[in-house]
């Protein structure tokens, strides 16, 4: 772990150093953090912009981003405890305590998801059975009735008829056709 913050560092420094010696900018800590950070967030803010896009067109988008950004935060959790560690010697800094941290989430998360994974996967069962179920309900009532046929208008020896129709549920339906039909014929 003191290994990573420390590559980390030599990292930064050699920047800095670049900066300074090879373009010949002369910068404070505070400026060429500015510089830095400032385009290092823009560039990750695109990358993960773009991300989440494509994301959004998956069926389980929410439970995708859910996961990303909780790992993102156990990730920092992680690093910062380690620091933390190292700060007050209340144990070792070590990367491989990190590693089996967020080992522990993604092995809680999976274990997780197998479980969401059965239930969902049961919704559907039984959702998928209730939809046959109407229909096969909704086949029998059609298939008992016989097609109504409307109404007949003769116009200029043209022959409009209308083929099926909804079959009648109530008294004023009944009444409302006879009254558009005698309508029709004195037209």
């Amino acid at each position: 772990m003191r290994e990573i913050i420390l590559l980390l560092s030599e990292m930064m420094n050699r920047i800095h150093d670049i900066l300074m010696v090879g373009i010949g900018i002369n910068m404070s800590d505070k400026e060429l953090h500015f510089w830095v950070i400032g385009i290092i967030g823009l560039i990750t803010f695109l990358i993960v912009f773009v991300l989440v896009k494509i994301i959004q067109l998956l069926k389980f988008n929410t439970t995708i981003l859910s996961f990303i950004f909780t790992f993102v935060i156990m990730t920092v959790l992680v690093f910062a405890i380690e620091i933390q560690q190292a700060v007050s010697n209340s144990g070792n800094m070590e990367f491989a305590d990190a590693v089996a941290g967020l080992w522990g989430f993604i092995v809680f998360f999976v274990f997780y998801a197998m479980i969401a994974g059965f239930f969902y996967g049961m919704h559907r069962l039984v959702k998928k059975k209730n939809r046959k179920h109407k229909l096969k309900k909704k086949e029998k009532v059609h298939s008992t009735k016989e097609p109504v046929v409307v109404a007949k208008v003769e116009t200029d020896s043209v022959v409009l008829e209308e083929e099926e129709a909804e079959p009648i549920k109530y008294r004023t339906e009944v009444r409302k056709q006879r009254e558009t039909s005698r309508q029709k014929s004195e037209h």
